[in-house]
């Protein structure tokens, strides 16, 4: 590979993944899907292809397999055990606001959740319409479809979308005290402060895939999900366990490892109005691999007892 397609590439891969992990949720399936695009865009100048846009003609190659990629894995999402959430994003707080915001908007856990109900193709049009900002006529030929039917898988898209979008009205500044405030009722055990900072309606989501013990469903209401929270921090801190708050998605989150420093779950919390309107506990191994190493949950479960 030459220096130049070499650093083409590198600067592709930013833009692909960003395409390819909000369509899939997945961080290790948008890998796979970056390596193949930057592959077949090597490939296509290697030949002597003719390639106007290398930006369009990776976009072009990162959507459709990840529309492939998501037709094949309808199957296994509508088999998950328990609740599916995606595969966590984790970064340094002290990250540039203007990244963290632009995360927060686009990639935030919920967000992600709301596209997996929505087809591949409609999924495909809204993200690249309303985030990426291209227009109908390149989407049309991204997703190899009428600029007209674009259209209308758009405006579908949107309106399946428009009442459940999480809003985010509240500063980075008032998310990251809420956030401090939070961890701090949670590791010292104090319901009345843990609640105040929870909407009523909070909810309490957990993913473990049926790899390790999770939430079975979502435990809604901000009594029940105070207590469920600080009946595991209690669990954690007898088992030796700590957390260390990190950005999740773009939102405030935090690690929960072992004794032995290893990854056991992560939290991500979901801020809006003032207050926390929904955690949630990402536990599934298979999911955390990709942040560091995975401690034994199931070891962990016992020595706490």
């Amino acid at each position: 590979m030459t220096a130049p397609s070499a650093d083409l590439l590198e600067e592709l891969r930013p833009a692909t993944f960003a395409i390819a992990y909000r369509m899939l949720g997945s961080v290790t399936g948008a890998e796979d899907i970056v390596q193949e695009t930057l592959l077949r865009v090597h490939r296509a100048l290697r030949e002597g292809q003719r390639i106007d846009s290398p930006r369009a003609y990776a976009t072009t190659v990162a959507t459709r397999l990840a529309i492939d990629q998501l037709r094949s894995a309808r199957e296994r999402r509508e088999t998950y055990v328990g609740e599916w959430l995606p595969e966590p994003l984790v970064s340094d707080p002290a990250e540039d606001p203007a990244q963290r915001a632009e995360m927060a908007d686009s990639l935030s856990l919920a967000f992600l959740v709301l596209l997996e109900s929505l087809a591949a193709e409609q999924r495909a049009v809204l993200l690249l319409r309303d985030v990426f900002d291209y227009g109908y006529g390149e989407i049309a030929e991204i997703v190899g479809t009428s600029e007209v039917n674009a259209r209308q898988l758009a405006t579908r898209a949107r309106r399946h979308v428009a009442q459940r979008r999480p809003r985010f009205e509240v500063s980075q500044g008032q998310r990251d005290e809420l956030a401090r405030r939070f961890f701090a009722a949670t590791q010292d055990g104090e319901l009345a402060a843990l609640e105040a900072l929870l909407a009523q309606d909070a909810v309490l989501h957990g993913d473990g895939g049926g790899k390790v013990p999770a939430l079975a469903r979502s435990l809604h209401g901000r009594e029940r999900v105070a207590r469920t929270l600080l009946a595991w921090a209690r669990h954690g801190v007898r088992a030796g366990g700590t957390l260390r708050q990190v950005e999740v998605n773009g939102q405030p989150g935090a690690l929960g490892l072992d004794r032995d420093g290893r990854l056991i779950s992560v939290l991500a919390l979901g801020i809006a109005d003032g207050q926390i309107q929904a955690v949630s506990s990402i536990v599934n191994p298979d999911k955390l691999r990709h942040v560091g190493p995975v401690g034994d949950m199931r070891a962990l479960l016992k020595r706490r007892s």
